[in-house]
């Protein structure tokens, strides 16, 4: 069934200089265990598409290998326990500790925006509308309305926040080939924000596959 997800990441409200939180999602690539020990014959195994039974992907980034449970590494065919405990070990050394106090939890929790959906049902039933710095996935049948929610949260997340917006710019990944620019001129006429000044915020990359979606991600 087709997915549409968004990343919402807005760094207004924050101090700046201020780095990524860190249990913010962040793409490092898996070939960066290899400047840990992890030799590339062993990464190569972990990014093989069916690597791992029952899925229908490789492993594409350090997050990756941290969100696979060491049971699931094992299935992986040529990966002994001394392998998987080293890639462990690199993965950990790499994204290090996601433990934070109440109170830093707290202080991040204020930064959080509510992108509007356009929509006031979609944004009662989502609490306000989608938060900033997470990852909101929608799925459905074709000619469901996924691709012009994206579309329209593209613009919507450059409004500014009394307009629902979070004052940010966009990367638009497309893996179906069905971003038009056409329509992101007709959502910004409806706003009453300059289309091409809209467009020219949008960054835009094709995807081909699960591991090229990560690498555009990434960069």
């Amino acid at each position: 069934m087709p997915t549409a997800s968004f990343r919402a990441e807005s760094r207004a409200g924050s101090p700046p200089g201020d780095d990524l939180e860190e249990d913010e999602f962040v793409w490092d690539m898996v070939e960066e265990l290899q400047a840990h020990g992890i030799n590339a014959q062993d990464i190569a195994k972990l990014k093989a598409l069916s690597s791992i039974p029952h899925r229908k992907e490789g492993i594409c980034t350090v997050s990756g290998v941290r969100m696979t449970s060491r049971r699931n590494l094992l299935k992986i065919k040529g990966m002994s326990e001394a392998k998987v405990d080293k890639i462990k070990e690199a993965s950990q050394k790499i994204l290090g500790s996601s433990f934070q106090t109440g109170i830093q939890v707290s202080d991040k929790r204020k930064r959080v925006l509510q992108i509007s959906s356009a929509s006031k049902s979609v944004d009662n039933m989502l609490g306000g509308g989608f938060m900033s710095q997470s990852i909101s996935e929608v799925y459905g049948e074709f000619r469901t309305g996924k691709t012009q929610l994206a579309h329209t949260l593209s613009v919507v997340a450059q409004l500014p926040p009394e307009m629902g917006g979070a004052s940010g710019k966009v990367t638009y990944i497309d893996t179906e080939g069905t971003f038009r620019p056409d329509r992101i001129r007709a959502i910004a006429d409806r706003f009453g924000v300059d289309p091409e000044q809209t467009l020219e915020n949008i960054t835009y990359a094709r995807a081909y596959n699960s591991e090229h979606q990560a690498r555009r991600a990434y960069l």
